[in-house]
């Protein structure tokens, strides 16, 4: 009896474990999938990370509609085929920049930062990042493919997009094939190579996908808060030494160039488009100079508008947001607040876009506003100024 009553026991506590080991499990299965929703949900701190790490804030975050990856035009060409392409026009740039931040030495203490390049012109004129070569670069040497190092001198920058223009006097050098951004597909292959954590990597290749475009965000640059608009959004690994280097589609044509990356999370690295960089490009093998157009605004298109100002309904155009009082658009008349939907009779949904037109016209041309302020359809001709290291010359 004494036997019979303890297995008695035993088996009764053996079912009362396994039914509350059931109860538990539903309780799991009926709380664990909103926890995970609600924290999903909760706004998380986003870092950036230049060339070197820097906290930055995320403006634009809401996604382009998706492409069906059968919409990619044929003939791609694999990571092999597209790295073999591009990576000899790929270089490495080591700048030296003097440390003036101690007053009381009496010798300037150099300061090195390493980057990437890439090649545009077989006289050695190369496309690079502004905060890779700085504001006042005192050495610039290029590390070519084949192991040659040669000193560089600095021709163009633009802080604000974070480009620049060096050159080196090498004749008959490989050169990139420039695509076009605009084309980009959602889903299709992107190819990186760059220096990433400096040379002692040089060349690195990592792949992955076109993640969206048209990003805009808000980074400090030179000091001062900037937003970079119009970026390309990809998974392909991007650090610090990769910034100035090639992103390139599935065709081998480099679409843009490396320069920013999510340091608080994994796979969101960033490019500039290369099509505001082929006015430029052009002109240097032209003329062998370029200067800057300056208009003396900033406008938010309508993801990042209706973003910033929940009450904003924009159907088509950018929304003026900033504008300096002594540019040529404020002397012809716009102001914040203003819509506007076309230059020169060309539509513009983009800052990118409106800058895209501004540095194909150039400085000294005449060009024209159509914008919408009141609801009222309006338009403003002025000149176009160049940017200088000394201020802003009207030609």
């Amino acid at each position: 009896m004494y036997s019979q009553g303890k297995g008695g026991n035993l088996l009764r506590g053996i079912l009362m474990i396994l039914a509350s080991s059931l109860i538990t499990g539903l309780l799991l299965l009926l709380f664990i999938p909103s926890y995970i929703s609600r924290n999903d949900m909760q706004p998380k701190n986003i870092n950036y990370e230049l060339n070197a790490p820097e906290n930055q804030n995320m403006i634009q975050t809401q996604p382009i509609k998706d492409i069906p990856q059968n919409s990619i035009s044929s003939g791609n060409l694999d990571v092999t085929e597209i790295a073999s392409g591009v990576m000899p026009a790929v270089v490495g740039i080591s700048t030296s920049m003097v440390d003036q931040t101690n007053l009381f030495r009496s010798s300037q203490e150099q300061r090195w930062s390493v980057g990437s390049g890439v090649i545009v012109s077989d006289d050695g004129y190369i496309l690079t990042n502004h905060h890779v070569i700085g504001s006042s670069p005192n050495k610039i040497i290029v590390t070519l493919a084949n192991g040659k190092t040669v000193n560089a001198t600095s021709q163009w920058a633009d802080p604000t997009l974070d480009l620049a223009v060096i050159k080196i006097n090498v004749q008959g050098l490989p050169v990139a094939t420039l695509g076009d951004a605009n084309k980009l597909k959602v889903g299709e292959t992107a190819v990186a190579i760059g220096n990433p954590l400096g040379l002692q990597f040089q060349r690195t290749v990592t792949a992955g996908i076109i993640s969206a475009v048209n990003r805009t965000i808000r980074v400090t640059t030179d000091g001062r808060e900037n937003y970079m608009e119009g970026l390309i959004q990809t998974d392909a690994s991007i650090n610090p030494g990769n910034s100035g280097g090639p992103l390139i589609n599935s065709r081998g044509e480099v679409v843009g160039i490396n320069t920013i990356k999510v340091a608080s999370a994994e796979g969101m690295g960033f490019a500039i488009p290369i099509n505001i960089s082929k006015p430029v490009i052009e002109s240097f093998l032209e003329k062998g100079s370029y200067s800057t157009p300056y208009m003396g605004l900033f406008a938010y298109d309508k993801i990042v508008a209706e973003y910033v100002n929940q009450d904003m309904n924009i159907s088509n155009g950018i929304y003026v947001s900033h504008i300096d009082p002594d540019s040529p658009v404020y002397k012809a008349g716009i102001r914040a607040g203003d819509i506007i939907t076309h230059m020169d009779d060309e539509e513009v949904n983009t800052m990118m876009e409106l800058r895209e037109k501004a540095f194909k016209c150039g400085p000294g041309k005449n060009c024209t506003l159509r914008f919408i302020r009141d609801g009222k359809v309006r338009e403003v001709s002025f000149t176009l100024e160049r940017r200088t290291k000394d201020g802003l010359v009207t030609r």
